[in-house]
């Protein structure tokens, strides 16, 4: 058979959009323990969990040319300890099956969520600005030792093209992170007297940065990833047709942490930093060399989020 393309996390709905897109010219190998709701045939498909070890099986009868990881767990309201060794004992067993199969490309899907919004930001951080986001908030400490997991086998293992994609926030009609259950409420909070720009990309355009990375032999090292540019989240709020709730930020933190207590809100206390603060990044080296240019104008990606 023709080698393949194992794609972790396959079932998710960011995986689920890069799989339909990418079977049409790859053999895809899928590895989640969630099924995969609506597979096309042509997937081969294990529902297993990678820290197993019946995941090694997968890479000692395949003949695999690139793995694609995104098997990252972010549910705030699960324990750290599961977080940790899902995310990232997961992830160093995946490395380990890379490197002792000699799996000649490997994409890992970090964020850029990983530099953290602060008051301190520049206004575009590249690849080389130091990852902050878990001095703010320790629930990204598992996708920054993921992200250095990454970094590290790149430069243990030069043979290996290794790819490190941080994209800005994703969004899509399928998508339930927070950036897209935020933008989905009628009458959302912001932080009073705070505006910041914000960067958003389609979730097909984040696809095709993956299989863009898988595919090409050019791409190494850490990429940020950007969508069509940036704007002012008013804009934003303007454009879905919202009511936006200005709230003194004082007050904010301790009403979301009660709100989400006790259920009544979906978002743990810090990510009003992504409302208040900076967190843009810089996109240049992953233009310059993968000529890339998104398909989904600012416009598009940001009604995207409601399905028009």
């Amino acid at each position: 058979m023709r080698p393949a393309v194992v794609v972790t996390g396959i079932s998710g709905n960011l995986g689920r959009t890069l799989a339909k897109l990418l079977h049409k010219h790859e053999r895809i190998i899928g590895i989640d323990r969630r099924p995969f709701v609506g597979r096309p045939k042509d997937i081969e498909m294990h529902q297993l969990d990678l820290r197993k070890r019946k995941a090694e099986e997968v890479f000692r009868k395949n003949d695999i040319r690139a793995v694609i990881h995104m098997g990252i767990m972010h549910d705030p309201r699960m324990s750290e300890e599961e977080h940790h060794s899902f995310n990232v004992v997961g992830t160093t067993r995946l490395l380990e099956y890379c490197a002792r199969y000699r799996v000649p490309k490997v994409v890992v899907l970090s964020s850029a969520n990983v530099y953290g919004p602060s008051p301190d930001n520049s206004n575009f951080l590249t690849e080389d600005a130091p990852l902050m986001a878990a001095s703010r908030f320790s629930g990204v400490r598992d996708l920054i030792e993921v992200d250095m997991l990454a970094h590290g086998f790149f430069w243990r293992h030069p043979h290996i093209q290794t790819v490190i994609l941080r994209p800005v926030h994703i969004v899509g009609p399928t998508i339930k992170n927070a950036p897209s259950t935020y933008l989905r409420l009628r009458h959302p909070w912001i932080m009073a007297g705070f505006d910041p720009m914000v960067q958003l990309i389609h979730v097909e355009d984040a696809a095709r940065a993956m299989m863009e990375a898988a595919l090409r032999p050019e791409p190494r090292g850490v990429y940020n990833v950007v969508g069509p540019g940036e704007v002012p989240l008013s804009s934003i709020h303007r454009e879905l047709g919202h009511a936006a709730i200005p709230v003194p930020h004082p007050v904010a933190r301790p009403l979301l942490g009660l709100l989400f207590k006790y259920r009544l809100a979906n978002f743990p206390p810090p990510e009003l930093d992504h409302i208040q603060f900076l967190c843009n990044v810089d996109g240049s080296r992953w233009l310059q060399d993968v000529d890339w240019k998104p398909r989904y104008s600012m416009r598009e990606t940001i009604r995207s989020v409601v399905g028009d």
